[in-house]
Parts: structure tokens; sequence; C-alpha cells
């Protein structure tokens, strides 16, 4: 069954510039592999279609049940710069968490 990320993770987002970060963790131990299997840079990148003009790279962190995603050339320049509403990125976590991942069962 599909399910939105909300149900098995909560995330926490921010800036580096015009770079932003990612955090998703599961809320449970057993959900981790999940989110190894269908939370890919490759999707994150699609799932940020036209927000996210450059490479997803993605990091894992099995000791804290976690990913983290690096969205480059994704705030339209950074903070000081940029004309987006949100030029941190501190919206985009809530923005992962409505992506639809396949799960068995929870």
């Amino acid at each position: 069954m599909k399910v939105q990320l909300l149900e098995i993770a909560h995330a926490r987002s921010g800036d580096k510039g015009d770079t932003a970060n990612i955090g998703l963790i599961a809320r449970k131990p057993e959900y981790y592999p999940i989110l190894v299997r269908e939370v890919t840079a490759e999707r994150v990148k699609q799932h940020f279609a036209g927000i996210c003009k450059g490479k997803v790279e993605r990091f894992e962190l099995p000791n804290l049940h976690s990913l983290n995603f690096l969205l480059y050339e994704s705030l339209g320049g950074g903070g000081t710069v940029s004309l987006k509403t949100d030029p941190q990125g501190k919206t985009l976590s809530s923005a992962l968490l409505r992506m639809q991942v396949e799960v068995d069962s929870l």
C-alpha cells in the first residue's frame, strides 16, 4: 500500500547558501529500511522538480535511522539574494513528507 512519508517519518530542513538540506528521520527503527529503499536521490529530485535545479545527494545515517539530502541550486541563490518566499528552505521538509512511498504494512 502507499502512504505519505509523514506517516512513517518526520523531517527538518534548512540551508547553506543556495543548497537546501533536508533530514528525514524514521518514526520507528523498523521504518528505516523503507526510507532507504523508497526515498532515493532520484525520487527526491523528481519530487522537487521545478524547485531543485541542481543535483540531489543522499547520505545514510543508519545509527540515527535517518537520511540526509542536499538539494543543490534550490533556493534562488540563498537567503540574502533570493526572491523566494522561503529562501532558507524551512518548508521543504514539510513538502518532502507529502511524498508517497510503498509499504508492506504499518
